[in-house]
Parts: structure tokens; sequence; C-alpha cells
């Protein structure tokens, strides 16, 4: 839920529904890319937290670069219209 709310709240519009999200995040790390830990949250819950693995910011890294790419790439297109 708190990562839902987070990239709501960073996006500034972006709404993840949780049922795409926790298939997603499952997905993630039995890619290795992310590990994950339950712990007590701040409401003094129990709460699964995750973090990127060394092999998971690397993958990030490599999204990002491709995004970059795509996103000129569009731009270059739409320029031309």
């Amino acid at each position: 839920w708190a990562i839902a709310q987070r990239i709501q709240q960073v996006s500034g519009e972006l709404q993840i529904v949780q049922g795409s999200l926790y298939p997603s995040l499952h997905r993630l790390e039995e890619q290795g890319w992310l590990d994950s830990e339950w712990r007590t949250a701040d409401s003094n819950r129990q709460a699964k937290f995750y973090r990127l693995t060394p092999r998971g910011r690397r993958q990030l890294a490599e999204e990002t670069r491709n995004w970059e790419r795509f996103t000129i790439a569009v731009g270059r297109v739409l320029s031309e219209a």
C-alpha cells in the first residue's frame, strides 16, 4: 500500500492498482532484482519491506537508459508530425 501511495505522491498523478503491484513485486523478487523482509511498520503492524538488490540496481539503470532512448525517439517522431 505504501509503495502505491509513494508512487502517486512522487508522480503527482499515477495511480497503481494493488492487484497489479503485488504480482509485479513478486516477479521482481523471483528475478533477483528485489529482496524483502517482514518488519514492524510505523503503524505498529507487520509489513513487507522491499529493497533493490545490486542486480536490481543494474537492471534499473539499464531500464532507465532504454526509457530515455525511447522517449527521445518518440519526441522526434512527434516533432515531425
